[in-house]
């Protein structure tokens, strides 16, 4: 059997209908939709054992009539194959339709993946966290409970409420009448009345979560609410909301009361209803006492299917829109990677060169952050970038490593523009160091491996020893498996910054960005750190982007971007000679502060 490929799946089109694109989930199936439509079978064999359970028990009573004992015997072993059968049925129903969605989602949630992974930075910088989250969640979590059983569970009302109802045609066309009259009506307001109350029990658990927020901010900004003095204000915060929710709950309790009464009341009147005119029926002869209690449990089967069918036609509604959301992501234009691992086909030299490069960012089209920028970086060469903050210093980082195409102008790399190299190959010979150094919850080993997944101990431990921090992974109790925490967060700013160097020494680029890699350490760490950058320079393009100007007096060349210009270029002793210039102004602040 073929194996289900990645670059199989399909690609939903802008113009299908909600429906249309509900639909092209099965198609994720694989070779596994053989299952669902199996399950279909069962799912019919369900139904009409379930049909012929009321026929047969009333036949069953009638036998009370005729007196005879035999007949008695063969319906009730007749109403114990129905229960296995219908046992049997519903169990891999239930199975094929869990095996079917299972693996259906499992490829829908890796397509999905895949392809927010590929996204480019101009989709994530318009885009929350939390709603990808939810999108990969939440909207999934709907299609899975409606591909396991909603549909199932819609379909099996269906056949019961058509069943049924051609069933009591044949038991007394009169009663059909009038239970299609009463029933189905009471059925759909109950739905109704139901639905209001939910609503009602929503908004008291909305405000619930309201009081949960203020509980939260409270706990978490603890030491500023002690600072001022304002618990009472707190207090008096969540009180205002615990009343509220008091109040919206007595309400609800109210309107429940209601809805229990009309249920009491309607429901089982219009049961009582039907029984009364059978029993009518029955004493004119017109039907026998097994015919009624047949017709009653059609009518009951009836009646909570008319009730339930609405519900589960919402929820599928429900799905169609998590779908569509899904699917709305499958519709955008990943970037050209791979999905699996390949070696770089190209080693870059590194000579970078920027002519004439205007750039605006796509969600703020009226400013324009670079303009007309001009500059070379020669193979080797340490490349600083510095000017007021906002000036677009890290954005040039950006337009190198292609998370945004430029506006106009031209970036070349070793004389070939860089829009000419795979997306991959680029990436693969480039390296950054941020100053908000992100490194995964695993351990310190995975974390410096990123750079090279396939790295040897040996090649992690020389990383580390190179970047200065083998002394303080080697002092933890377990070293080099030692787990960092969310983000980092048992690691201090040093040591996250010199397992983020180790990364990069390791990744062996040839372009090296440095992204004010050092700006927000205190003097010990910035001195240690400084001697890891030293050496991860060595041998490859640097481009330096510096807010601390101590850090790049030994830059080849010096570049000041100011209002997306660069406005002066030259080494450090060259710019400090520059009367008025913007560099001496930087650096006569920064060292008169110091």
């Amino acid at each position: 059997m073929p194996r289900y490929q990645e670059n199989d799946l399909p690609k939903s089109k802008i113009t299908a209908t909600s429906l249309n694109k509900a639909k092209i989930i099965f198609k994720y199936a694989g070779n596994h939709q053989w299952k669902f439509y199996v399950g279909l079978v069962f799912l019919l064999l369900t139904g009409a054992t379930a049909l012929a359970f009321p026929k047969l028990m009333g036949m069953l009573i009638d036998c009370v009539k005729n007196k005879d004992n035999d007949q008695a015997n063969r319906i009730a072993l007749g109403l114990i194959v129905i229960l296995f059968l219908q046992s049997f049925c519903s169990f891999f129903r239930l199975s094929l339709f869990v095996n079917f969605t299972e693996n259906t989602l499992a490829n829908l949630r890796l397509s999905l993946y895949t392809n927010l992974v590929k996204l480019p930075m101009t989709f994530f910088s318009q885009k929350r966290v939390g709603e990808l989250n939810s999108r990969i969640s939440a909207d999934i979590t709907q299609i899975q409970d409606t591909l396991t059983s909603t549909i199932a569970e819609f379909l099996r009302q269906f056949i019961l409420i058509i069943g049924g109802v051609i069933l009591l045609a044949t038991e007394s066309l009169k009663l059909t009448l009038l239970m299609l009259a009463v029933v189905p009506l009471v059925a759909i307001a109950a739905v109704i009345f139901g639905r209001f109350i939910r609503k009602y029990s929503k908004q008291v658990q909305d405000q619930v979560a309201e009081s949960q927020v203020i509980v939260e901010e409270t706990m978490q900004g603890i030491s500023i609410v002690k600072a001022f003095a304002n618990e009472w204000y707190e207090v008096a915060r969540y009180k205002g909301k615990i009343n509220e929710v008091v109040k919206l709950a007595i309400k609800g309790g109210k309107y429940r009361g209601y809805f229990a009464s009309f249920i009491i009341f309607c429901l089982f009147g219009a049961i009582v209803a039907v029984v009364w005119y059978g029993v009518r029926l029955s004493i004119a002869g017109e039907m026998s006492v097994g015919q009624l209690i047949s017709f009653v449990l059609y009518s009951t089967f009836v009646g909570a299917s008319f009730g339930g069918i609405a519900e589960l036609y919402a929820q599928i509604q429900k799905a169609i829109g998590a779908t569509e959301r899904v699917f709305e992501l499958l519709d955008e234009t990943p970037e050209k990677i791979n999905s699996d691992k390949n070696a770089i086909s190209e080693k870059i030299k590194g000579n970078v060169s920027f002519k004439n490069v205007a750039f605006t960012y796509p969600s703020r089209k009226e400013i324009q952050v670079l303009k007309n920028v001009n500059f070379t970086a020669e193979f080797g060469q340490k490349i600083a970038i510095v000017g007021p903050s906002g000036a677009g210093k890290s954005t040039i980082s950006s337009l190198l490593l292609r998370f945004y195409d430029i506006t106009s102008g031209e970036i070349t790399i070793d004389g070939k523009d860089i829009y000419d190299y795979d997306l991959e190959n680029l990436r693969g010979n480039m390296s950054i160091v941020p100053q908000d150094v992100i490194l995964f919850g695993g351990t310190i080993k995975e974390n410096i491996a990123y750079g090279k997944p396939d790295a040897t101990d040996e090649e992690i431990i020389k990383a580390a020893k190179q970047a200065n921090a083998f002394n303080f992974v080697d002092g933890f109790p377990e070293k080099f498996e030692t787990v960092v925490g969310e983000r980092g967060v048992k690691l201090s700013g040093g040591q996250r910054q010199r397992i983020a160097i180790a990364r990069a020494l390791l990744k062996n680029p040839s372009i090296l960005i440095l992204d004010e890699a050092t700006s927000s350490l205190d003097s010990e760490s910035e001195k240690l750190v400084q001697e890891a950058l030293e050496v991860l320079m060595e041998g490859r393009t640097s481009i330096i982007i510096a807010h601390r100007l101590s850090t790049i007096r030994n830059a080849d060349k010096i570049l000041v971007l100011d209002n997306g210009k660069i406005t002066e270029e030259g080494t450090h002793q060259e710019l400090i000679n520059l009367e008025n210039g913007i560099y001496k102004n930087l650096s006569n602040l920064q060292f008169s502060n110091s």
